[in-house]
């Protein structure tokens, strides 16, 4: 049962993990005051954006994912939008350590600078994956219960309404031969 709850609130712990974590790697580093960074930044020596944009990855994904219900999480925007988000901040996570380790001057704190950016770039994998499954876990359950995807969506506000006929006219309409 505590499987199948951290499988079922996986894109959640994900996202919580992905703000928690690089927060506490950049606080571990020898910093002046996170002012100084703000005030003398520079894209090939601050590391005080990898913090930032893992706080904006998830806090993006996590709105589309509390936008999105099933059919919506089956297809459409949380993988697409999770996907997007995932793969530029990998991007400037990789465009960003290869400036930030070209240098061949060894600096104080380099290993948690390599755990920060292998923490980024590893929850950015792990934000594509855990939408991926949960994507297909909403198609099979909609598979399950034998609802037509294409269907689905297609409907834009869901299932259209059939209005109910009362016992009384049933009765009414059946032929009697």
């Amino acid at each position: 049962m505590a499987i199948s709850f951290l499988v079922f609130s996986a894109p959640v712990f994900f996202v919580i993990a992905d703000t928690i974590l690089p927060c506490a790697l950049i606080s571990s580093l020898p910093f002046k005051t996170l002012s100084s960074h703000f005030n003398n930044y520079d894209f090939r020596h601050s590391l005080v954006d990898i913090p930032l944009i893992s706080i904006i990855r998830s806090a993006v994904i996590i709105c589309v994912y509390s936008f999105c219900d099933g059919p919506k999480l089956s297809r459409g925007p949380y993988l697409g939008i999770t996907t997007i988000c995932s793969v530029s901040s990998l991007i400037f996570v990789s465009l960003k350590a290869s400036f930030v380790f070209s240098t061949s001057v060894p600096r104080e704190g380099s290993a948690m600078e390599a755990a920060l950016f292998i923490c980024s770039l590893a929850l950015a994998i792990a934000h594509i994956i855990v939408a991926y499954r949960t994507s297909c876990r909403e198609r099979r359950k909609l598979l399950v219960y034998k609802i037509d995807i294409e269907a689905v969506s297609a409907c834009k506000n869901g299932f259209p309404r059939y209005q109910k006929i009362l016992p009384e006219e049933r009765v009414k309409q059946i032929p009697y031969y």
